[in-house]
């Protein structure tokens, strides 16, 4: 989960501009472009993609909220810290496209970016 929470913020770096985060951060972006892939390849008839599954499953957590799933692709994400990666990343191919699943297969992710007052930042 922390691998994938780095890819989520980008590799920590959200306050620099795309062509900048490609040069400074090419593993965030890699990361990020295989992420994408990974996510969605087809489910095999017997078991769901793996991937496709932590991004729909994933919960929103404060620093001290203790975390109980028996979905074992679920884990626990701070979405104020992924939001603000976002909105800081919108010029990206990659960002736009990870905002897009996720608001699209995580109910979770769509409800707290609907619930927010600044969404301007995001559009």
């Amino acid at each position: 989960a922390a691998g994938l929470w780095t890819v989520f913020t980008l590799g920590g770096v959200g306050s620099k501009a795309s062509a900048q985060l490609e040069q400074c951060s090419p593993l965030a972006s890699q990361s990020l472009l295989l992420l994408l892939v990974l996510a969605n390849l087809t489910d095999a008839p017997d078991t769901p993609n793996p991937y496709r599954q932590a991004i729909i499953f994933y919960f929103f957590i404060s620093d001290n909220t203790a975390f109980s799933s028996s979905n074992p692709h679920a884990f626990q994400i701070n979405f104020n810290s992924l939001y603000t990666a976002l909105c800081e990343q919108q010029k990206s191919d990659q960002a736009t496209l990870l905002l897009y699943m996720l608001l699209h297969q995580n109910s979770n992710v769509r409800t707290y970016v609907l619930a927010r007052t600044d969404i301007e930042n995001l559009v």
